[in-house]
């Protein structure tokens, strides 16, 4: 069992620190602006929160995008991030199996990579802000033991990017970065 809830954090801290203005501006994730990659996360702490919790349905069913064209979009992607950690600090989360748009994977891989989504893309959104982005190395390891297995043999390769070098002495989350197509 992996604890979510630091990189969740951050997360927050981050999207406290994004404003309106940025929500059009790129990100290191190509296929996303700020404001789409936040409404990503949105989707995803939704979808990955009711499967831990078993209440899984299909994930990209919010209105959030209708959210970050103006009012307050921070409140509730922040409340959705939150729950995402909280839901998977239960044991019984990272147990059995479940098949989530069509890639039946164990619970502990599908918590495994809930968390990469909130480390790469939390670095994503600072990046594209302009905020400095840290975590515990606890859970940067965590998140480099999955992202260097997973990413290689990825159920849908088409997600990440060729492999950036960096020397092995490379701080972890530069290693991540680099192991999942973006230039740290």
């Amino acid at each position: 069992m992996i604890d979510l809830r630091p990189a969740c954090r951050r997360m927050t801290d981050v999207l406290a620190g994004v404003t309106d203005d940025q929500l059009a501006h790129a990100t290191p994730c190509s296929d996303y602006t700020v404001g789409d990659l936040i409404n990503h996360v949105s989707d995803v702490s939704q979808g990955s929160a009711a499967l831990a919790r078993r209440t899984h349905t299909a994930a990209g069913t919010t209105d959030d995008k209708a959210m970050l064209l103006g009012g307050n979009w921070c409140e509730p992607v922040t409340a959705h991030v939150l729950a995402l950690g909280d839901s998977w600090a239960d044991p019984a989360a990272w147990q059995g199996r479940f098949d989530a748009a069509g890639v039946e994977l164990s619970n502990e891989l599908w918590g495994r990579i809930a968390l990469t989504e909130m480390v790469l893309h939390g670095w994503d959104l600072a990046t594209a802000t302009e905020q400095s982005f840290d975590l515990p190395r606890t859970t940067l390891q965590a998140c480099l033991d999955h992202v260097a297995e997973f990413v290689p043999n990825a159920p849908v390769p088409a997600l990440w990017g060729p492999v950036v070098d960096v020397p092995d002495s490379a701080p972890l989350l530069e290693r991540i970065i680099a192991i999942t197509g973006r230039t740290p």
